[in-house]
């Protein structure tokens, strides 16, 4: 079975392809050269734009569709309660990627649930907050500025 490959504002992409396979679409390939092993540097670019760009970005085992793991499917659910739209990747595509968010958010455990550029927390901290009230205050503007979804 096949994963779509289409998620909200092109953010996902469900291929086992790495970027530097010919085929691989040229959004994904990295802008400017990278001497070998130095790829890390494009992907803190990459994590860098995903958490500026998406106002609520998730980066999770598996996508918001088919969750791998229980914390992930959990982040998905609270977020899920909000309408808002969610960015996600899996990290389990790449491990370079799921590095590059770890040195970005100093924190070592997945899901990462980004708002508004700032870093929340995992699943367990964004419960906590919907639990308080908290997630609402901040999710709140998010949903007004993207009822075109």
């Amino acid at each position: 079975t096949s994963v779509s490959s289409v998620y909200q504002n092109g953010m996902m992409r469900y291929s086992s392809s790495v970027p530097s396979d010919s085929d691989t679409h040229d959004d994904f390939k990295p802008t400017q050269k990278v001497p070998p092993g130095g790829s890390s540097d494009s992907l803190k670019d990459l994590v860098e734009n995903d958490v500026k760009e998406n106002p609520v970005m998730l980066y999770m085992k598996g996508v918001p569709e088919a969750p791998q793991c229980g914390f992930s499917s959990l982040a998905v659910r609270v977020l899920q309660q909000y309408n808002v739209p969610i960015g996600a990747r899996n990290i389990l595509e790449d491990p370079e990627l799921k590095n590059a968010v770890k040195s970005f958010s100093h924190w070592p455990t997945f899901p990462q649930i980004f708002i508004k550029g700032e870093f929340i927390g995992g699943s367990d901290i964004i419960l906590n907050m919907h639990k308080e009230g908290e997630l609402e205050e901040k999710l709140k503007d998010v949903s007004a500025n993207h009822k075109s979804q």
